[in-house]
């Protein structure tokens, strides 16, 4: 009974809670239908990629489908919208939005630290993967490197290195 226990504890400690669901009209257009499709995959293809390597990403997240959205846009409050560009409607896209829920140039905290540069513990490990001169640049209410801005930065390791980024900047208050 304690070795489960421990398990358990060990399991809802270790483990992140990011869940979310796609909001979808009563009566869905074949258009509609598709996109839920793609908002879905990706969302549940980020989603586990988050949970399975942060443990301090917590966030519930409604993914929305809005065609007058230019490509796709994250809030601090949880919600994601994607726009009618079905090249927007990846992983790669689903990373970096849940990001911006999690505070990625949303919250003051972003900015202030930012401004000066105080990620100690997300330094670190940025520096672990790529040199000790290796810094998290902030901009227009993003970061690099890692924060898979574009397309062309997607890859297993950069996606994973995402997540583990955001989590250490968790970790140093990027949500507080």
């Amino acid at each position: 009974m304690r070795l489960f226990l421990a398990a358990f504890l060990w399991v809802s400690l270790a483990s992140a809670a990011v869940t979310f669901r796609v909001a979808k009209s009563a009566n869905p257009s074949a258009d509609e239908r598709d996109a839920y499709t793609r908002i879905e995959q990706a969302m549940q293809l980020a989603v586990n990629r988050y949970n399975r390597l942060t443990t301090r990403a917590n966030k519930s997240i409604t993914a929305q489908y809005v065609p007058s959205v230019q490509t796709a846009d994250g809030n601090f409050n949880g919600n994601i919208r994607f726009g009618k560009n079905r090249s927007y409607m990846n992983e790669r896209t689903a990373l970096h939005e849940i990001s911006h829920t999690l505070g990625i140039g949303q919250t003051r905290a972003f900015d202030t630290r930012c401004s000066a540069n105080n990620w100690p513990g997300a330094t670190r490990l940025l520096q672990s993967w790529d040199g000790s001169s290796a810094k998290i640049n902030c901009g227009g209410g993003h970061i690099w490197p890692y924060g898979l801005n574009y397309d062309n930065e997607f890859n297993q390791t950069n996606a994973d290195r995402h997540c583990l980024l955001i989590d250490a900047m968790l970790a140093d208050g990027l949500a507080s």
